[in-house]
Formats: C-alpha cells, sequence, structure tokens
C-alpha cells in the first residue's frame, strides 16, 4: 500500500469528482516526474467488499433491474471476485504527497496499492 484516497467534505464517493491521494512518506520519490503524465492510472484494494459482494458474478447494469444482467467483468460494479480495483484518472496538480485527480471511482479511506502513468513512452 502506497497511500489512501483521502475523505472530502462534500462526497462519499469519488465518481468523476475531484479527489486527493495521499502517498506515504517512504513513497515520495516515487512521484518524481509524475506531473509529465495527464492521465494515471490508480490501483486500489476495495477493502470493504465482503464475501458475499465478491460472489456475485450477474448484476443488472448500474442497479437499472429493467437492464439484463450481465457479468460483473464488462460492468462498472463494485461486485467483483477479488478486491483488486483500477480507475484512470486525470492528474490536477501535485502538492508534495498529495495528488489532486479527478475521475477516481473509490470511496474515500481506500488504500491506494499503485500508480501507473497512462502512456508508453517509456
Amino acid at each position: 500500500m502506497v497511500g489512501f484516497i483521502l475523505p472530502s467534505r462534500r462526497r462519499k464517493y469519488s465518481v468523476k469528482k475531484k479527489a486527493f491521494i495521499e502517498i506515504f512518506t517512504p513513497f515520495i520519490d516515487g512521484l518524481k516526474g509524475i506531473g509529465a503524465y495527464a492521465e494515471l492510472l490508480i490501483l486500489y484494494w476495495m477493502d470493504r467488499l465482503n464475501e458475499k459482494a465478491r460472489k456475485v458474478l450477474l448484476v443488472h447494469p448500474k442497479g437499472d433491474t429493467q437492464r439484463p444482467k450481465r457479468g460483473v467483468f464488462p460492468t462498472c460494479s463494485p461486485h467483483r471476485p477479488n478486491p483488486f480495483g483500477v480507475s484512470k484518472v486525470r492528474l490536477l496538480s501535485r502538492q508534495g504527497n498529495i495528488l489532486n485527480v479527478e475521475g477516481l471511482d473509490a470511496l474515500d479511506r481506500t488504500p491506494a496499492i499503485n500508480i501507473k502513468k497512462v502512456g508508453n513512452d517509456y
């Protein structure tokens, strides 16, 4: 784990809204050069996903029961057999060990386990 998604005063979820990621002190050097990238992949651990939710493999997309059930893999459902999540976000800024991002699909205080740049330059 490299950090946490920080809570916001005005939101419970980080979906498509601005969010902050606090990176722990031992990993700050790993942020060097991150400002050169507009998009990042944030890998996180869905620590509040219980065993029952991990067994759900068919869902109505977006919870709309009028839509036929689909498998969880081609949906945005939080139900997953493994509580590993990933979001492609836009990096708005970095201030020390805090990343300000937009588009993070995770709950507040979710553990961040890794960060990857989007792109194939190196």
